[in-house]
Formats: structure tokens, sequence, C-alpha cells
């Protein structure tokens, strides 16, 4: 009897499908149960298609798939459906893929097919309907499994989640990933019980006879449905794996963009036929494990390239100041390659004095935190040779200028760097500053005010060869603590310069005398604490978090401020050169931060109206520059303001009567008239010009 009569004695038929040629050939019972008469006929394969329902069609696409990278035999159920739509029958077919003869690619995947169907008899109390429902159940499964898979980020979450997966029609008891390392087989991670006995089994070679070395070798799944199977294919093992109480395994290669990059195993305590269906969903899962991992093993590299860069290039412990007091901090911004450029440094010069640098490199990755290290070794080299700050900074924007003269590929354009540099003089407190596109130096005075130091400056680093960048000399007062920062402790959270400042004052006020080191952590805190961000300023899209680089230094009083002391002082240093006039206005604006918590606006108007005349007399009226000190003294409700305002004259000031339509000799009239003293007296050569204003309390409420 030949073969094609019993297959059609028990209704089984013979079909094969060619995907080159678009045809799909029937015998005559695969006909008949395809719905057409039954005759051996050749259809187009859109006439078939027109009788299995796409969901179909893709189920076999996707079993022929995982078939021929398995090299086995698929079976699956193919639902038979007429032209209204309806259900006619449910055929399970065997299939095995074939590379020659009818066949170029089906649907993409293989050359053809070639095998069997017979139709399966709906279950008693269980209609297609519900086997249907059963399998949306699988895909809803996969669905779920994919999302909460795309958010595991390391190599233990992935193993979690899928250890933690309730999969339809049954739930696996342990999960293990194998890599290879080099000639071995490493377990990677394992969840289930007897984690020491499993770990103490490896690393093995990847030429012995275990199923995971196998999957490695060959790229194909091993499935062993029974123990009795497993002890046959691999007795060697077989002693360890007994043990554990398991009752089918499914080791199945992790296959990411051709490359085998490991295995996993399921292991299952209730015995497993390993169906068709089991294997496509077990098939399924894999390939999202292997994308998780892929991408977990991607980030933890990136984490740890990371970190290694920020221990590396992360300024290290900065040296004691003699004679002031010294903090410092750093804090990246977080994970991934997001490797910053904020820098600080502080150098001890040939000079006796300090150079204290704050800077930041523009760009967050690893090309900012290698022009960074550069320019650090650079200016650490210019300020050792003794270079002024000016100088130090306009040979660091040259070397800056050369180095970034190609534009990077990765960032689109050259690369600049802001950098504030303060040369300080511990004796004396004198600080000079220069600035290149950095945030102004601030001051927290003893009362725990913030102030800014409005300073001149240049352009960023690297922006043109030949930068200028103007000195400042700022004096530090005893009790004083000068701030340097960047602009991550200003406007992280999304904050902007004015915001982002007034968060600062908000933080340190009542804080001047507390010690430096919790003085830092609470700037810190301030910003990375709990407080709720600033929406975004106009146009401001910047991320809410940025690395962060600070230094604070203080200048002690001395052993004679016992803790009698009722208030503390505050004061204003600033010299104004003849070649300087504008910088009158600075004198102004300083002397309103020493006065901004002043009750009388008036009085604080009046005494900005004398310092201006006063300074302006010996710029027009004499040949040297203006020493201005402002000093605030005395408890709150009752202070004292004196301003000094030194010139190089011995010539005393005179009133005279101006006309009418003067433009000028009025300004001791009004010191006359708006302030509580006055006066002058010659110091050496020279002579100082000074005034007094009284805080009046206020008075009993009307």
């Amino acid at each position: 009897m030949r073969t094609e009569d019993v297959l059609s004695a028990v209704e089984t038929g013979l079909w094969t499908w060619d995907g080159a040629r678009g045809q799909v050939t029937l015998d005559a019972t695969a006909a008949w149960l395809f719905g057409l008469p039954a005759d051996g006929v050749t259809i187009p394969e859109a006439a078939m298609r027109a009788r299995v329902p796409s969901e179909d069609v893709i189920e076999i696409q996707r079993v022929m798939a995982a078939a021929e990278a398995e090299g086995r035999v698929a079976e699956l159920r193919i639902r038979v459906v007429d032209s209204e739509g309806n259900v006619l029958r449910t055929l399970r077919s065997r299939l095995r893929p074939v590379d020659e003869g009818p066949g170029g690619p089906v649907a993409g995947v293989t050359s053809g097919m070639v095998g069997t169907a017979v139709e399966v008899p709906a279950a008693p109390g269980r209609p297609s309907a519900v086997e249907w429902d059963w399998r949306r159940a699988r895909e809803a499964f996969l669905l779920d499994a994919g999302q909460t898979l795309s958010g595991a980020n390391t190599t233990e979450d992935v193993l979690r989640v899928t250890a933690s997966l309730a999969m339809p029609g049954f739930s696996p008891d342990g999960v293990a990933v194998f890599v290879q390392e080099g000639d071995q087989v490493q377990l990677a991670d394992y969840h289930g019980a007897g984690f020491e006995e499993v770990e103490a089994s490896f690393p093995v070679p990847v030429s012995v006879n275990y199923p995971a070395a196998q999957v490695l070798r060959t790229g194909r799944a091993v499935y062993l449905a029974t123990p009795d199977e497993y002890r046959k294919d691999f007795p060697d093992l077989w002693p360890l794996v007994e043990r554990f109480g398991h009752k089918s395994w499914a080791y199945l290669p992790l296959v990411v963009a051709g490359r085998t990059i490991g295995v996993w195993l399921v292991a299952f305590r209730a015995p497993l036929g390993f169906t068709i269906e089991d294997r496509s969903l077990l098939s399924t899962v894999a390939r999202l494990v292997a994308q998780a991992l892929s991408r977990a093993y991607l980030q933890d590299t990136e984490r740890e390239l990371a970190a290694d860069l920020q221990h590396t290039m992360r300024p290290g412990p900065a040296p004691g100041v003699p004679g002031m007091e010294l903090a410092a901090r750093y804090v990246p911004a977080g994970g991934g390659l997001t490797v910053g450029g904020d820098w600080y440094d502080v150098i001890p010069l040939p000079s006796g004095r300090v150079a204290l640098i704050i800077g930041d490199v523009q760009g967050h990755d690893v090309r900012a935190a290698a022009v960074m290290a550069q320019l650090r070794i650079v200016l650490r080299a210019y300020a050792s040779e003794g270079h002024r700050p000016d100088a130090v900074l306009a040979r660091a924007s040259r070397f800056l200028s050369t180095l970034t003269a190609e534009p990077d590929p990765a960032f689109g354009e050259t690369r600049f760097a802001t950098c504030l540099y303060v040369e300080a003089d511990p004796p004396t407190g004198t600080l000079d500053v220069a600035r290149a596109g950095h945030p102004d130096p601030a001051m927290v005075l003893e009362d725990g005010t913030l102030v800014t130091r409005p300073t001149p400056g240049g352009l960023p680093l690297g922006v043109v060869p030949q930068g200028d960048y103007p000195m400042t000399r700022l004096v530090l007062q005893p009790g004083e603590t000068l701030l340097l920062c960047t602009d991550g402790l200003i406007e992280t959270g999304r904050h902007d310069f004015d915001s982002g400042w007034a968060r600062l004052r908000r933080a340190v006020a009542g804080l001047g005398g507390v010690g430096l080191e919790n003085l830092a952590d609470g700037l810190i805190e301030a910003v990375h604490g709990n407080a709720p961000p600033q929406p975004s300023a106009p146009g401001r899209g910047g991320p809410d978090l940025d690395d962060i680089a600070l230094l604070l230094l203080r200048r002690p009083r001395g052993g004679a401020q016992g803790p009698t002391r009722t208030a503390p002082v505050r004061r204003v240093v600033l010299t104004i050169a003849q070649a300087e006039p504008a910088r009158i206005a600075q004198a102004r604006g300083r002397l309103a931060e020493l006065l901004h918590d002043w009750g009388d606006a008036d009085r604080v108007f009046g005494a900005r109206l004398m310092l201006s005349e006063v300074v302006t007399n010996v710029l027009m009226h004499t040949d040297g520059d203006a020493l201005l000190v402002a000093e605030l003294s005395g408890p709150a409700g009752d202070r004292l303001l004196r301003v000094e305002v030194s010139d190089p004259s011995d010539e005393p000031p005179h009133p005279r009567e101006p006309g009418e339509l003067a433009s000028s000799g009025r300004g001791l009239m009004l010191m006359e008239s708006l302030a509580d003293a006055w006066g002058y007296a010659p110091r050496g050569a020279g002579k100082t010009t000074w005034f007094e204003l009284r805080e009046e309390p206020p008075g009993p409420p009307a």
C-alpha cells in the first residue's frame, strides 16, 4: 500500500508552500481539509491566504522561523475559514523547512515548507473559541513581558523579571543565564534554590557535554521534556541536576544581531511536553530576554566607564591654605556617559599666595572630560610659573583654541570652557580675580548674607586665541567667606541665574558663623534637597541636573574677637581707578548689597547718592585713585554705617555756593543735609572723606 493511500485513509493531507513562486500545492485530502474540491491542486498563495486568518499566517511564519533556527520539525494549528470568515475547522500541521526544491523564501523566512495536515476535533466542553482565547492570553503575556523587560536596567533585574513571569499554562521554577568567557561557560546569574551548589560547578569548558555548552557551540535550543531525556543525553551532569527536583528543562540561545551572547535556562518542576506552542512562546521570550540583557550589559559598561572617568578626573583633595579655612565639593550630575567637564583646583604658588581655579568645559561626555583634564594641567603649569591671573587665562585660552581648532565631529562645534581664577593672599585677604565667561564670585558675610561680587571678565576660554581678561582686586574681610561655583549650583532644578542666586541666599541666611564644611553641605542640600524646582525660564530648556563644583574660602577672625561680640560687622572695600569711572555704579551696587536689610529705603538712597558724590569728587579733582571702605556695625535696628573714601590729595574739600544752573558743587551740601555726621581727616600723603548714617529703630505702630 502506498504512503499516500495510508495518509488518505486516516484523513491526513500533504501540502507544500513555495514562497518563491507564490504557490501552494495540496493533495486531495489536504485540498478538502482547506475547503477546496477533493482533488490535488496547485493554487496561488493569495488563494491560500484567503482561507487562513491573517493571524494564523503570521503564526506560521513565526513558528517556521523558530523551527529553522533550531533545525527541527514545527507543529502548529491553523484555522480554515470560509468566504464569510466563519471557522470551518481547525487543522494540526507538522511542517519541515526545505532549502531546495520548490522553494524560495517564505515571507522572507525559509526556502519553503512541506508537511502534513489533519483536522483537530473540538475538545469536549472546550470549543474552539475558548482555545483561541487561550492563544490570545499568551499574546497578552508576551506584550506584558516585553514592557516589563524594557524597564530592567541590570542583569539581575532582567533575571528577576523573567523568574517572576507568570506564563500561561506554566511558570518557571529556576532561571539562569550562561555566557561564554574565552573557552569556558560561566554562570552569569541564577534565580532559584541551591544557588551555591550551581555556582560551585562553574566555569566549565565549552567543549564538554553540557546543554548550555552545546547551545553556545551550535546556536540551537535544547529541550529536555523528561528526566529520562536529561539522563540519557547528559549522563555526566545528571547527578548534579537531579537534586533540584526539576522535571523539564529548556536551554535557549540568546541571540542579538545574529550573535549568540549567552544561554537562557528555564527549568520546571512540573513536566512539560514542549509542544509547538510552548517552544514558540519560550523562543519569543528568549528574544526579549536577549535584547534586555544586551541593553543591560551596555548600561553596566557605561556606568562602570563613567564611574572610572569621574573617579580619575574628578578634583583631588584640596591642599590646606595657611591662615584660612577651605572647603570643596564636586557632585556629578548622574549616570550613563554624562561625564561632566566641571572642575576645581587649589594651587600653592611660589610667591606664597594660593590660586583657586574653578571652571566648566562645554558638554557632558567623554570628550568634555578629556578636554577638562588637559586644561587643568595647563592652568596648573601656567600658575606655577608665577604668571598673574589675567596672563594665566590668556595663555590657557590660546592653548584651548589650538586644542579644539578642528570641530568635534560628535559635538558639531569646537569646545570652550568658562573659568574663574582667584589669586588669594592669606595674610592680607586680598583677592586678585580674573574671569572668563564664568559666574561671578560671591561672598557670605558673617551674618549669613550672601552677596555677589560683579567683576569684569572676558570671553570663555578657547573662543578667541587672543582673549583679554581684566583683573579685579577684592578684599576678603575677617569672618567673610568667598564662594566660587559652577553654574550647576545656581541653575540645577531649571532655575535661571536670578532665581538660583535667590535660592542660595535663602539657604545660607543666618549660617555665616557655621563651620565651613557644614556650609558647603547646606549649599549642596539646597540644590539637591526636597525644595520644588522653579519653572523653566523663557527659552530655557536645559536638564534638571548638572555637575556642581564648589569652593569656599574663609578668612577667620583673630583670637581677639571673642564670644562677647554681639553683632558681626559687614564691610566693603573697593578701589576705583582714575581710568575706571564706570566702577562708581559698581560701588553704589556694593553699598546697596551691604544695606540690603536696612529698613529705610530713603536713607539707603541717600547713602548711595553721597557715596557717588564723594567718589566723583576724587576722580574729578585729584590725580589719584579712590579707595572705598564702607562698614556697617552694631545690632539690627541700631546699626551705624560709616563710609570712608580716601585719595592721595592733601587738598581738603571746600563747600561752595553753586548757582541755580550749575551742574556741580552740591556734593558737600548733600552730605550736610543727608548725613548724620560727615567730615574729612588727613592720612599721611592724602586725606579721607567720611560720612555716617545711624539706623533708626522702627517706631510704634500707629
